[in-house]
C-alpha cells in the first residue's frame, strides 16, 4: 500500500495580513486596529510568519517595531497582493447584491447630512437598499466592504473622489439667542458650545474677525456635533456651525446666524467611491441623489 508524503503547509493567511498590515502601517497597535484584533494576536501572527519562514521580519525596540531588510524587500508584493484580494471581494460582493449599497460616513455627516438624502433615493428608488456605518476615520476602500465614503479632508483629490461641498463656518443659535447678541463682545454673556471633534473652530473663527479680542472661549463641550447642534436648537448657546451641516436648520428658521461673518476651511466634504461600485448600473441613480444637490 502506498503512502502519500504529507504535503507542507504554508503560513496561515491571517499571519500574512498581520504581517502586511504591521509592515505597511509601522506598528502592531495599528495593525491590530485596521484588522479588528488585539495588538497581542497580531504579535502572535508574526511570530508564527518568523517561524515558518526561520528568518525575523521586525526588529523590536523601545520605540516600536522596524522592518527587516528583507521585510522591506518583500512588503510592495504582499501589499500588491491583498489590494487585488479586496478589489476582488468587492467585485463579488457587488455582483452578488447589485441593489445593496454600503456608506461609511463621519457621525455628524451620518446623522445631519445623509438622511433626507437617503430619503429621496428611497423614494425614487425603493429597490436600492443603502446601510450606513458611521466612524471617525475613513475606511481601505480597496480593502473593506464598503462603497461610498462621505468624509471631510483637506487633501489633493485623488481617483474616484470627488468635492461635495465647501466646509464653512460660522457662529449659529436659536433666534431668541440671537435677539439679544448685538456685538461678538455679547458672546461673553453666552454659553459658547463645542464639538469635542472640532474642538478649534471657535479659536479659528474668532482669530478671523475683526474686534474679537477679550472673547473668552470657554464654555460646554460635547462628544457629538449632532449633540452640541440639539444644544444650540433649544437655546443652550451658541455654537460654530459646519455649513454643510446645518443649512436645513437655517433654512426653517430653527436657527439662525447672529453674525455675518464665516470662515472657509482648507477642509471639504468629499466623497469617494471604491472602483467596483462605480461600474455598478446603479451607481449614477446614487451619485444623483446622495451627491448631485450637495454642492
Amino acid at each position: 500500500m502506498s503512502l502519500a508524503p504529507a504535503r507542507p503547509k504554508g503560513p496561515h493567511l491571517n499571519a500574512l495580513r498581520a504581517f502586511e498590515a504591521a509592515a505597511r502601517l509601522g506598528s502592531f497597535t495599528a495593525a491590530a486596529d485596521e484588522l479588528a484584533v488585539t495588538p497581542g494576536a497580531v504579535t502572535q501572527h508574526i511570530k508564527s510568519l518568523e517561524a515558518w519562514a526561520e528568518a525575523p521580519l521586525f526588529v523590536r525596540n523601545a520605540r516600536g517595531v522596524v522592518l527587516t531588510p528583507l521585510a522591506e524587500e518583500l512588503l510592495p508584493g504582499f501589499t500588491s497582493a491583498f489590494d487585488q484580494l479586496g478589489m476582488a471581494v468587492q467585485a463579488l460582493r457587488a455582483k452578488a447584491a447589485p441593489r445593496k449599497v454600503k456608506v461609511a460616513a463621519l457621525p455628524s455627516i451620518a446623522q445631519l447630512w445623509l438622511p433626507p438624502r437617503l430619503g429621496q433615493l428611497r423614494r425614487a428608488a425603493p429597490e436600492i437598499s443603502v446601510s450606513v456605518v458611521a466612524m471617525e476615520t475613513p475606511p481601505n476602500l480597496t480593502r473593506e466592504p464598503f462603497d461610498l465614503t462621505l468624509f471631510y479632508g483637506a487633501d489633493q483629490l485623488g481617483a474616484n473622489e470627488m468635492e461635495v461641498a465647501r466646509d464653512r463656518i460660522f457662529p449659529v443659535c436659536a433666534p431668541e439667542i440671537a435677539a439679544r447678541l448685538t456685538g461678538l463682545a455679547d458672546l461673553n454673556k453666552e454659553t459658547l458650545l463645542h464639538d469635542g471633534a472640532w474642538a478649534k473652530d471657535w479659536d479659528m473663527w474668532l482669530s478671523a474677525q475683526p474686534d474679537a479680542d477679550g472673547i473668552a472661549r470657554a464654555g460646554t463641550v460635547h462628544s457629538l456635533f449632532s449633540v452640541a447642534l440639539e444644544e444650540a436648537r433649544h437655546g443652550g448657546g451658541v455654537l460654530i456651525a459646519h455649513e454643510a451641516l446645518v443649512q436645513p436648520l437655517l433654512d426653517n428658521g430653527e436657527l439662525v446666524r447672529p453674525f455675518s461673518g464665516s470662515l472657509d476651511l482648507p477642509a471639504r466634504l468629499v466623497a469617494k467611491t471604491a472602483p467596483a461600485f462605480a461600474r455598478s448600473p446603479i451607481f449614477s441613480v446614487v451619485q444623483d441623489f446622495l451627491l448631485g444637490g450637495a454642492a
